[in-house]
C-alpha cells in the first residue's frame, strides 16, 4: 500500500551531513524511528512523511533553517542515488535534464499535474528558466530550495569558474532565514512568486558534458529502469489512498482534503488521478471497510459491534445496512459462513 517515498540515499546523506554539523547520529536514528539497516541500501525507499522528519529534526538540532540548502550546496547527487550518476554521465545538458524528469522520482515522488515533467523548461528576455512543476509546492518548501541548490551545486562544482543561476523565484514566503538564500545560492531570489523557478544563461543548454561515457550511462540506466519499474509496479493512487487511509479507518470521517495534503498533491490532482483509474475517493473509502470488514468478521475474533467499530462505523445499525448493501447479507449471517460471505 503506497505512500510518496525518497529513496534511503538522500534520507542517509541528510543524516550524515546532521552528522558533520554535530548531531549524533543515533539521536537521529531515534528521532525519526529509523535504524541502520532501513538505510543501508541507497535504492531502498523512505516514506516522504520520515524524510521530512529527517529535515526538521536536523533543522532543530543544528539551528541551521538553511540546513537544506547547505546539504545541497556541500553534498554530490552521485554519492547518493543512481540519479546523480546517470545526469554526470550524460552527454550534454540538455540531455542531462530529460533524464533527470525521467528517472526524479527515484530521489523524490512527487506529483505532477497532467501526468507532465517535474522541470520545464521556459525561456524569456532574461535567459532560460528551469521551472519546478510540482503543485501545492508551498506544502513543503525544502524540496523547492532542495532543487534549486542541487541544480546550483552540481553545476558549480563542474564549472567554478562560470556562473550558474542568474536569479530564483520560489512562491513560498520568505522565511527567517531568507538572507542565507542568496549568500548560499549567490544570486538573486524573489519569494511569494507565481511559480517556483531557476533562471540560467540560454548557452548553457548546449552545454556539452567532457565525462559522457554511453557505456557507462547505458549501465546507469538500465540500473535506473529497474528501480522505476519497481516503483511503478506498485504506483495505483487506489492503493496509496488505502495504505493512508487504513491506520485511521477507525475514525471514520476521512477526507479527500486532508489524503491529498498527505500525499502531496492538490485535491484537484487526486480526484483526476483516481478518475483516470476510474474510481472515487468515496468509493475507495467504501470498498476498503468492505474488504476490512470481511476480514475481521472471517477470522471470528472480534464481534460485529466491534468490527463496525474499526472499519469507521460509530453505529451498529449503520454497518449492518452498508454490509447488506456490500455483500447481499447481513455481518452476523457472514460471520457463520465466512467461506459462502468471501465469494459474495
Amino acid at each position: 500500500m503506497k505512500h510518496p517515498t525518497v529513496s534511503a540515499g538522500i534520507a542517509r546523506s541528510m543524516i550524515d551531513y546532521a552528522e558533520t554539523r554535530g548531531i549524533p547520529r543515533a539521536r537521529m536514528f531515534e528521532a525519526v524511528g529509523l535504524v541502520e539497516a532501513d538505510l543501508s541500501d541507497q535504492d531502498a525507499r523512505v516514506a516522504l512523511a520520515t524524510y521530512r522528519e529527517i529535515i526538521e529534526v536536523a533543522k532543530r538540532g543544528t539551528g541551521d533553517g538553511a540546513f537544506v540548502l547547505n546539504h545541497a550546496i556541500d553534498t554530490e547527487l552521485s554519492d547518493m542515488s543512481v540519479v546523480g550518476l546517470i545526469v554526470h554521465s550524460s552527454a550534454s545538458m540538455a540531455d542531462a535534464m530529460t533524464e533527470l524528469n525521467r528517472y526524479a522520482r527515484l530521489m523524490v515522488e512527487v506529483d505532477v499535474m497532467e501526468g507532465g515533467e517535474r522541470f520545464t523548461v521556459q525561456p524569456d528576455e532574461s535567459g532560460v528558466w528551469i521551472v519546478d512543476n510540482r503543485p501545492d509546492p508551498n506544502a513543503f518548501p525544502e524540496l523547492s530550495e532542495a532543487a534549486f541548490a542541487r541544480f546550483e551545486s552540481e553545476f558549480r562544482r563542474e564549472f567554478p569558474d562560470r556562473p550558474f543561476a542568474r536569479a530564483i523565484e520560489v512562491t513560498h514566503d520568505a522565511p527567517a532565514y531568507a538572507e542565507a538564500y542568496e549568500r548560499i545560492l549567490r544570486c538573486p531570489v524573489t519569494f511569494g512568486a507565481t511559480r517556483n523557478a531557476l533562471c540560467i544563461a540560454p548557452e548553457w543548454l548546449t552545454q556539452e558534458f567532457d565525462a559522457y561515457s554511453g557505456y557507462v550511462f547505458g549501465i546507469f540506466a538500465d540500473k535506473a529502469d529497474a528501480l522505476l519499474a519497481e516503483l511503478e509496479a506498485s504506483d495505483s493512487l487506489i492503493a496509496r489512498i488505502e495504505g493512508w487511509a487504513l491506520p485511521n479507518l477507525h475514525r471514520g470521517a476521512l477526507d479527500a482534503e486532508t489524503a491529498a495534503r498527505d500525499m502531496g498533491m492538490s485535491r484537484q490532482t487526486l480526484y483526476r488521478r483516481l478518475k483516470d483509474e476510474d474510481a472515487t475517493f468515496a468509493g475507495v473509502l467504501d470498498g476498503l471497510r468492505f474488504r476490512m470488514a470481511r476480514e475481521y468478521l472471517a477470522a471470528r475474533k472480534v464481534s460485529v459491534n466491534e468490527t463496525a467499530y474499526l472499519v469507521g462505523f460509530s453505529e451498529a445499525s449503520s454497518f449492518v445496512r452498508a454490509f447488506k448493501r456490500w455483500s447481499g447479507q447481513t455481518p452476523s449471517a457472514f460471520r457463520a459462513t465466512p467461506e459462502r460471505g468471501d465469494v459474495a
